[in-house]
């Protein structure tokens, strides 16, 4: 199991700094992408793709107006733009393959139960969906069976 996305497995979150390219835009990283995403209005998604950290993409998504649609299309954004992140970056995508058929769990302090898991007490009692780490894992065995 690989509960927490930092040291030797700093490369599965969505903050490394991962270049992609997705329908001819670039993207420092995953969260830029995700984040510039959920803009309802095109230029906010240009400043939140541009941004030149991955918090600060995080920073502007929580601040601009979301798209009507977002809550039915964010799981697709999210897959289609970590499944870039390893098919673009073939250091990455040979880290990923080597972490076999190990869990991952996106293990967190900050209280994200949707896309990773926090253990602390104020979450004991709450559903762990850790969306992102089956994302991760849906993309490795996909890579793996050559899609």
């Amino acid at each position: 199991m690989i509960d927490k996305f930092e040291g030797d497995y700093a490369f599965l979150s969505n903050f490394f700094y991962s270049p992609i390219t997705i329908e001819g835009k670039r993207y420092l990283t995953v969260e830029n992408y995700f984040q510039s995403m959920k803009a309802a209005n095109p230029g906010d998604a240009e400043e939140i793709r541009l941004a030149p950290t991955p918090g600060e993409s995080k920073r502007l998504g929580r601040h601009c107006v979301i798209r009507k649609d977002w809550e039915d299309i964010k799981e697709d954004i999210m897959y289609k733009g970590v499944k870039a992140k390893f098919m673009q970056n073939p250091n990455l995508r040979t880290a990923l393959e080597k972490t076999e058929d190990a869990w991952l769990e996106e293990g967190n302090t900050w209280h994200d139960n949707t896309w990773g898991v926090c253990r602390c007490i104020k979450c004991q009692d709450k559903m762990a969906y850790n969306k992102l780490g089956k994302i991760l894992m849906r993309v490795r065995k996909e890579l793996k069976e050559g899609n």
